[in-house]
């Protein structure tokens, strides 16, 4: 007897969190069959029982008082009216495959029938039965038949559905739902009537399932999961390559059917707006955060009658460009560092690396922002300047080590760009990271400040997986939990589109952290969240890749993830760090670690790796004359009449922009005349960075076009002269800016103010091809 009696494919089935039903694929072979399935119903076993077998507890595979009642019937009549096949012989009957129906075979399932019950309980024979057993058309099992004929799942069926199913393995070809009704009819009420008899059910319960209707043509199964019973199937496939071993091709998940159900609706309902801009695809993913379970999944719109939707594609597990959203990793891995502290400020202006320039979604620039402002606002010059103070190298680890496995290519190949999607992740992986950010945070206390590496893990949608025995602990940290701590509040304060941006005006608002992501070109809108309980990802664009306008991540997938929060129990917010904290004093103004000229100094909680901070470089003493109207130097005015002040003072470029946007700043004074600044530059070049290679496109009217260089001065009086190459271009005064069209080629831009200091940037005119 082979060890596996039913090697024939099975479908792919997976269940929600309760058993029930989420979706489900046809065999291999064409056929309905369900994954083997060692629980009975307790009706169906006393209905099969009573109408194939009666004594099937008692006889050890053959039954001789039935093969002597058949053997007699059979003489008597001439021809065969009567069986003796037990539901063991069926069990071996069924897994031979078509034999014919004669002595000799009939001998060989009476032999392995009684092998069978030496090595095989009872309860395991039933089971072999109910779940190979033929239930009409290509319906193979007891479940499948159950949710083919009656969408419920076998336990859920009536004592008349049951005994329906019950009759059907005898005569499947004969008795078919949806044909022969009376015959089928016949046989239900027969067995009812024997039930009754036996007194397994009441004749009133018997009458009742009488008057029950007969199954009628198969029903369509479930589609409430399909892009993760595709994700099931490669993961089997791969576990069965990998182990050389047959895998279940059924399980239950940790889905929650409600839930998904609701996220679907969610999903759909924004679809139909998004649709009206030609934006077809969105996806979304639920995952509980202290247990890392995937409580709902929804891979893409399911559309598969529109094919060109490319609705089968699972967005979920595909790669994407992420845009801003991994900035909140890059502001954490700065505070766990200590270098940079959590309101520093960072520079907001027109920037040139290595011919590469960053621009911010508003194109416009604040001179000097927050750091944590900056991550609020999503703005991608500062995101570009922490991220050269990081270097990009050591973010590409830290993104590995968070367990994104998409980059594939080495840091190089993605430069600066890495922090403003130039790379490709999974929305799948990106949840994975800020829920596992999240539970890391929740167990500090329980791991008493050590980092347990086995609280890092991806979302987990097989209930089989997850394991709830101790986790040993890892001293070293990726991320420091008040670093965690001040990212999550930064997060929290991002703008909320539409209504949701009155949400702190109310006390039961939910807290949330979350990040919008926009890739280039407006093909990718994300969104990404988390509470202490939940983490919620969501993604919208085309598979396609195409782009549309105003597909942003603000505008498109932000309000769905907010739907979907509004769907979950609220929970409090995450509470302040207990561990690698210390107490620091900080400037007011800059952010940074107060130096002894700061004015307002602030007691901030800070990374204890903060003792290494930067002391403030903006605040410095400046000397004036008694009428403090002036600045002076020991050149021109005698210390002993000198009032000294401390003054917060930025760069020429930062000054320039952040002045613009705020009222408070104070520049400072003019030097006296005859006093000449020996502090800092009087000037500053905003554009062109050094070594830019400019590319100037022609106009509208196919004339040659003119590019615009701009110079911040102090002085708003100032004048300054202009030229190219030792060659004059002219002198501008309060309003710093030259249109110049130079010839294709390198050149050198040398500005003087009116005391001689010079500033000197080189640039290269690149020819519009």
């Amino acid at each position: 007897m082979p060890a596996n009696l039913f090697p024939a494919p099975t479908s792919y089935i997976i269940e929600d969190k309760d058993g029930n039903l989420l979706n489900a694929s046809i065999a291999e072979d064409g056929q309905w069959r369900f994954p083997f399935n060692e629980k009975v119903p307790d009706k169906f076993a006393k209905c099969i029982t009573t109408f194939e077998d009666k004594r099937f507890y008692y006889h050890p595979g053959v039954d001789p008082v039935a093969f002597a009642r058949a053997f007699v019937q059979n003489i008597r009549s001439r021809s065969t009216v009567s069986g003796a096949s037990t539901l063991t012989m069926q069990v071996i009957r069924l897994s031979r495959g078509a034999q014919n129906r004669n002595i000799f075979n009939k001998l060989i399932e009476s032999i392995l029938a009684v092998r069978l019950e030496f090595t095989h309980r009872k309860k395991t024979v039933l089971a072999l039965y109910a779940s190979n057993a033929p239930f009409g058309s290509n319906i193979v099992g007891l479940d499948a038949a159950a949710w083919r004929y009656f969408e419920r799942s076998p336990e859920q069926l009536s004592w008349g559905e049951t005994a329906a199913l019950a009759v059907l393995p005898n005569a499947p070809s004969l008795v078919r739902p949806g044909k022969n009704q009376q015959e089928l009819l016949r046989k239900r009420n027969f067995l009812l009537d024997k039930l009754a008899a036996a007194n397994i059910i009441d004749s009133t319960t018997a009458a009742l399932s009488k008057s029950e209707p007969l199954p009628g043509e198969p029903k369509p199964l479930p589609q409430f999961a399909p892009h993760l019973l595709n994700r099931f199937r490669k993961d089997i496939v791969a576990q069965q390559l990998s182990s050389n071993k047959n895998i279940s091709t059924g399980i239950q998940t940790t889905i929650d059917i409600n839930l998904q159900m609701q996220v679907n609706d969610i999903l759909n309902r924004h679809h139909r707006q998004l649709q009206s801009n030609q934006i077809n695809n969105a996806a979304a993913m639920v995952v509980d955060v202290e247990s890392g379970s995937i409580l709902s999944y929804i891979g893409n719109i399911y559309t598969p009658a529109d094919s060109s939707a490319e609705s089968y594609v699972d967005v979920l597990a595909s790669k994407r460009s992420p845009g801003s959203t991994l900035k909140p990793l890059l502001y954490a891995s700065l505070l766990s560092e200590g270098k940079m502290l959590p309101q520093q400020l960072v520079p907001d202006i027109p920037t040139q690396i290595n011919g590469y320039a960053p621009q911010n979604f508003d194109l416009g620039y604040d001179g000097a922002v927050p750091a944590n402002r900056a991550l609020a606002r999503s703005l991608n010059i500062p995101a570009v300047k922490m991220l050269q103070q990081y270097r990009f190298q050591r973010f590409y680890n830290v993104l590995k080590q968070c367990g994104f496995t998409t980059l594939d290519h080495p840091p190089g190949f993605y430069g600066m760009s890495l922090i403003l999607g130039g790379c490709e992740i999974s929305p799948y992986e990106l949840c994975g990271v800020y829920a596992s950010m999240a539970r890391m945070y929740l167990h500090q206390q329980q791991n008493k400040g050590k980092w347990n590496a086995e609280d890092w893990f991806m979302p987990r949608y097989d209930q089989r997986s997850i394991d709830n025995s101790p986790q040993s602990i890892e001293t070293v940290k990726l991320f420091d939990y008040t670093s965690l701590w001040h990212t999550f509040n930064a997060m929290n304060e991002v703008m909320r589109p539409g209504v949701e941006g009155l949400w702190g005006m109310f006390q039961s608002a939910q807290r949330i952290a979350w990040k919008t992501g926009t890739s280039f070109g407006f093909r990718d809108g994300w969104a990404v969240g988390f509470t202490p309980k939940y983490c919620v990802v969501v993604w919208v664009g085309n598979t396609t890749g195409v782009g549309r306008p105003g597909l942003t991540g603000i505008n498109t997938a932000a309000p769905i993830m907010f739907d979907i929060f509004r769907t979950l129990p609220q929970s409090k917010w995450f509470q302040p760090p207990q561990y690698d904290f210390a107490y620091l004093p900080v400037c007011h103004q800059s952010g940074f670690k107060a130096g002894e000229y700061c004015t307002d100094i602030d007691t901030m909680l800070v990374s204890a790796n903060a003792q290494q901070a930067a002391v403030c470089p903006y605040h410095h003493i400046i000397h004036l004359d008694n009428t403090e109207s002036y600045r002076v130097t020991a050149n021109c005015v005698s210390p002993s009449e000198m009032v000294h002040q401390k003054w917060f003072v930025l760069p020429p470029t930062m000054e320039f922009y952040y002045k613009q946007r705020h009222a408070g700043y104070k520049i400072l004074p003019p030097f006296m005349s005859g006093c000449l600044s020996e502090i800092q530059s009087a000037f500053e070049i905003v554009y062109p960075q050094e070594g830019a290679r400019i590319s100037v496109p022609k106009e509208i009217t196919g004339e040659k076009g003119r590019t615009v260089f701009t110079v911040t001065a102090r002085n708003n009086q100032a004048k300054l002269f202009w030229s190219i190459d030792d060659m004059y271009i002219g002198e501008t005064e309060n309003f710093h800016q030259m249109a110049v069209n130079p010839a294709p080629g390198k050149h050198v831009l040398t500005v003087v103010d009116e005391n001689g200091e010079s500033v000197v940037r080189n640039f290269e005119i690149v020819e519009d091809e």
